[in-house]
């Protein structure tokens, strides 16, 4: 499977995450908030201008800034 970057991911589908490309303090925050690789997530809302994009993982909702969102590789 390619992966994708969690932006390019639509309202409604289902993704798995990959690989962070983030590094350093935004990488672990990043973790921190539950993204994790093999973690499945769903995306519930995008704002107007794509931010922010609005999560579903583990059973909470999480709002990533959309150049937070570009960090994460997902598959779908």
């Amino acid at each position: 499977m390619a992966t994708e970057k969690l932006t390019e991911v639509k309202i409604g589908q289902k993704a798995k995450i990959v690989k962070l490309l983030a590094e350093g303090s935004l990488k672990k925050r990043l973790l921190d908030m539950g993204l994790v690789p093999g973690v499945q997530v769903k995306v519930e809302r995008v704002a107007p201008f794509g931010d922010p994009v609005e999560l579903v993982l583990r059973g909470y909702a999480l709002s990533l800034r959309k150049e937070e969102a570009a960090l994460v590789a997902v598959e779908i």
